[in-house]
């Protein structure tokens, strides 16, 4: 009996009282996060590179274009709202697009963006309109120069870059306010809710505004003989304010 005791004790000894059983590690491969989808994302996100010269039509001769001031002139009045309602670069002042500029706006934004997270769409043509001249020391006469290069040309608040996808305002700011200064005219890196607000005082200061005798008024009742001082282009975009000659 003595000796059975004995034995039990010396294994209930032996066993251990507290048993740590660690963790076991493994392996675990887990997919892809689920990418955000924003509607109306476009098949490619970068901006395409355009034609420096445009195609033209089996026998068709090259146009040489007069040089049509008034496509800059006023104000831009259908391409003036975001697509996607979301980043992009407006001109304040009208001028011409020429190849090396369209160049300039896709490096940079193409380089310097995240294009997994974001996407940009031209609003504006490629070059189509043509500028002669002739070479530096070449006499004047024998008929019109040859074409030199192609433009575009831009209106006063017109969209000319459109940007948007899952990222906010402030990332994409600073390379649209670079692509904005180095444009032929003063241009302006904006959002929707910018674009908003501008709209919103333009019609608070219209509703609020007791002066009758607007711009436009005067100008077609030809109050004072004004038409004999103003130009043809004031009396047509008359509508648009003096601002837009």
């Amino acid at each position: 009996m003595s000796s059975l005791l004995r034995t039990r004790s010396l294994c209930n000894f032996l066993v251990p009282r507290n048993v740590f059983q660690a963790s076991k590690a493994s392996y675990k491969k887990f997919g892809p996060p689920p990418k955000l989808i924003v509607k109306g994302f476009p098949d490619q996100n970068k901006l395409k590179p355009v034609l420096k010269v445009p195609i033209l039509g089996a026998g068709q001769k090259v146009p040489k274009m007069m040089r049509q001031r008034r496509d800059m002139r006023g104000c831009e009045e259908i391409h003036t709202k975001f697509i996607h309602q979301q980043y992009g670069i407006v001109a304040l002042w009208g001028g011409e697009l020429k190849f090396g500029h369209f160049e300039m706006m896709r490096n940079t934004i193409n380089r310097k963006l995240d294009m997994n997270r974001v996407f940009a769409i031209w609003r504006v043509d490629p070059p189509w309109k043509s500028v002669a001249s002739k070479g530096v020391g070449a006499k004047m006469g024998k008929g019109k120069g040859g074409i030199d290069h192609w433009v575009t040309p831009v209106k006063a608040n017109r969209v000319i870059i459109e940007c948007g996808g899952t990222l906010e305002f402030e990332e994409v700011k600073k390379v649209l306010e670079e692509v904005a200064h180095n444009l032929p005219f003063p241009a302006r890196a904006m959002n929707q809710v910018m674009m908003d607000q501008v709209d919103n005082e333009a019609e608070l200061i219209r509703q609020e505004n007791t002066n009758p005798y607007t711009w436009e008024w005067c100008l077609k009742n030809n109050i004072m003989n004004c038409q004999y001082y103003a130009s043809p282009y004031d009396i047509e975009w008359s509508h648009q304010g003096p601002k837009f000659r």
